[in-house]
């Protein structure tokens, strides 16, 4: 179960912003605003430990059901 990854990615017009990863356990940037964002999104530690809950709530429970 140490395997399972949460990833979120934020999209504006096909291209991919941001994305928090649950095994890096922040945000990262991949556009210019997007590393703003990031910045921004990771020194809230709220946002952080929301996204770190969403990895054990929704993934770790869903595990057996395929």
């Amino acid at each position: 179960l140490k395997d399972i990854q949460y990833v979120r990615s934020d999209f504006y017009n096909k291209l991919e912003l941001f994305r928090f990863s649950s095994s890096l356990g922040r945000f990262v940037g991949y556009t210019e605003y997007g590393v703003k964002q990031a910045e921004y999104r990771n020194k809230d530690t709220s946002i952080i430990a929301s996204l770190r809950a969403q990895r054990e709530a929704y993934c770790l429970n869903n595990v057996g059901i395929d």
